[in-house]
């Protein structure tokens, strides 16, 4: 059995053992043992409306950012790629929110517009720094986009008509599987998974890459298709996630990072790990604000951003240190 195919298949088992404790593991611990002895058990009702939707939402989630953060950091050779630290999830989120002002509803509605977000927050991102732009510029570009995303909630949420709507953006900022429906997950669920299936397909031409963008050209890769599978799949798996949890960051940026060592650093060979991995990482923080000692629970976009911050700092001084 080669290393990677390893890693995947202990992978798949850690996301196997973390969705069996998201399920049965929180403020209530469920007796599984019992509760198959007692079918009409009302603790069934815990276990499949609410730990069910959680659960299955945190694997999506997680695989879609962890699959877009290999993607975009194999696509523009950059080490500081990420849905949410580019301003992508900052974008589909304001897509997001924007529906609340709107005097019609339907719904698909808040899905298509946070994936429509994200679409137009990678567009902009990769027009803004083109695919062979130096990393301050890509960095930049992201700066940008989180500035004007950011700034455009923060809009909405001043000139919020009604506090419900500004509860519901205030949702979209911190992010949390909490109270999520299965109906949550059979709007997002197809659309991530589309999403990943674009992202994969990426794969070939990620590779490619590493040799700069003639050396990808000269081997057939169109680089157009390319841009737009990429642009597709992101926004689908990353603005399908922020449509129903909110903005959940550092998956992407993380994920990738830790797998790398493990799988090594052809961009194709880490797709499918790092969908693993973000949904475990995801799943491991889901668990995690669920069973911290408050009277609230802690919103999972918090716990993930506690997570992120200082691995990002992190990576910012090792770079430094290495390009000095």
């Amino acid at each position: 059995m080669s290393r990677r195919a390893a890693v995947i298949l202990g992978l798949s088992a850690l996301v196997l053992i973390l969705s069996t404790a998201s399920l049965l593991v929180g403020r209530t611990v469920l007796p599984l043992g019992d509760m198959l002895a007692r079918p009409e058990d009302p603790l069934w009702a815990i276990l499949l409306e609410l730990r069910l939707p959680r659960t299955l939402l945190a694997i999506l989630i997680g695989a879609g950012l962890g699959l877009a953060g290999a993607a975009l950091q194999g696509y523009t050779r950059n080490p500081l790629a990420d849905p949410g630290v580019l301003g992508v999830s900052a974008c589909a989120a304001l897509g997001a929110v924007l529906t609340l002002w709107l005097p019609f509803a339907f719904p698909l509605l808040q899905p298509l517009a946070a994936m429509a977000g994200a679409l137009a927050g990678v567009g902009l991102l990769l027009g803004l720094s083109g695919s062979a732009g130096s990393m301050t510029v890509f960095l930049l570009a992201g700066v940008v986009l989180n500035t004007i995303a950011g700034a455009g909630v923060a809009l909405a949420l001043s000139l919020a008509p009604t506090p419900w709507a500004v509860n519901g953006i205030i949702d979209w900022l911190m992010g949390s599987l909490a109270d999520r429906s299965l109906e949550d997950v059979a709007f997002a669920g197809p659309f991530i998974l589309a999403g990943l299936v674009l992202l994969v397909l990426t794969g070939r031409a990620l590779d490619a890459l590493t040799l700069g963008e003639s050396g990808a050209a000269s081997l057939g890769i169109d680089l157009s298709r390319t841009r737009a599978l990429l642009a597709a799949g992101t926004a689908l798996a990353v603005g399908a996630g922020v449509a129903v949890a909110g903005v959940i960051g550092f998956a992407g940026l993380v994920t990738p990072h830790l797998l790398r060592p493990l799988v090594g650093a052809r961009p194709k060979g880490l797709l499918w790990p790092s969908a693993l991995g973000g949904a475990a990482i995801v799943l491991a923080g889901d668990l995690a604000v669920r069973l911290t000692p408050s009277a609230a629970e802690v919103r999972l976009g918090v716990a993930m951003a506690c997570l992120g911050g200082p691995f990002f700092l992190f990576l910012l001084l090792s770079l430094r240190r290495r390009m000095a």
